[in-house]
């Protein structure tokens, strides 16, 4: 069943309720084999702060939750781990952070200016900021920004982030394209009221904007938020929508997500027959490692060198190639 150069909500919905996915699923596989080869980008995601004024109602990091102990990483010790993890052979790091504003503009530019001497991409994800501050972080050097959407359903939206628009999110990521970062962004499977038209129009608004990049994973609650008693995400509808995703935007970097690998005990192999390409590997350090708790995970100490190699390992045995 092949998707139309221009698909409507109703189409992209249509195919994500198919009994038999099979088909979507292998035209997915030969898009990202024609357009991304067999290659699989590894990249360390460093998280440097669970610090956040945000009241996201999903979220283990919403400032509303008094149960969790905060931390901030210094300036010195990013710039180790991330020297680290460039010397064990990652090529790209991932600094994510809960939105703190204790990291001013000139505080992440020094840092992503010390990490770029590496000759490593930085990836920025510290969520929503005046345009003028995205341009410094691109000034600095920073090759890619993440901000995902996590629902284009605009009443979903105002319902679990209270201190945001949608339109202000969307408005993030346009200026985030114009200034010319590698653009990500994403959505969650299962959050309360979805349908597959609210799928379907998060797709095609990653399609609007032109995402370089694009993380979906499954919704997984999280004890101490207000949607603790929602169920978690479908690992399928996931695939599917990855799936589609892959078709919509066929030279996207589209990762199998920790949440993923999180409900499907750790294998996250199906999604890359489905089109993903990407995979990240927590380079936290264990102090602060556990206490990153968007959802609860189960998580082993970081071992950055040893840890590549075994994921290395395990995409070879995909025959896929690690890099």
């Amino acid at each position: 069943m092949p998707i139309s150069v221009h698909p409507s909500v109703e189409e992209l919905a249509a195919l994500l309720r198919l009994p038999d996915f099979s088909e979507v699923y292998a035209q997915a596989d030969r898009v990202r084999a024609r357009h991304k080869g067999d290659v699989v980008q590894i990249r360390a995601i460093l998280e440097f702060s669970n610090v956040c004024r945000r009241a996201c109602r999903y979220c283990g990091l919403n400032c509303r939750n008094e149960k969790i102990a905060r931390y901030r990483m210094e300036p010195d010790e990013m710039i180790e781990v991330a020297y680290a993890a460039n010397q064990a052979g990652y090529r790209t790091i991932v600094l994510q952070s809960g939105e703190d504003p204790h990291y001013t503009p000139e505080i992440l530019g020094e840092i992503i200016r010390k990490i770029k001497e590496t000759g490593m991409a930085v990836t920025v994800s510290c969520g929503e900021m005046p345009r003028e501050d995205y341009a410094y972080l691109r000034r600095c050097g920073a090759d890619r920004y993440l901000l995902k959407h996590e629902t284009a359903d605009e009443q979903s939206y105002r319902a679990l982030h209270p201190d945001g628009t949608l339109k202000e999110r969307v408005e993030c990521l346009r200026h985030l394209k114009a200034l010319g970062f590698e653009t990500g962004s994403g959505f969650m499977i299962g959050l309360p009221g979805q349908t597959m038209e609210t799928i379907a129009k998060d797709l095609l608004l990653l399609k609007e904007i032109g995402c370089n990049m694009a993380g979906i994973g499954p919704f997984i609650p999280h004890p101490d938020t207000p949607l603790r008693d929602h169920p978690s995400g479908s690992t399928e509808l996931t695939k599917r929508a990855v799936a589609l995703a892959r078709i919509l935007l066929p030279k996207a970097n589209l990762p199998a997500t920790t949440s993923l690998g999180v409900l499907n005990n750790g294998e996250k192999n199906d999604v890359f027959s489905c089109g993903a390409n990407v995979v990240m590997r927590k380079v936290t350090p264990d102090r602060y490692k556990q206490l990153y708790e968007i959802y609860p995970a189960k998580l082993s100490p970081t071992h950055v060198k040893e840890d590549r190699l075994e994921l290395e390992e395990q995409i070879r045995a995909l025959g896929r190639i690690p890099l």
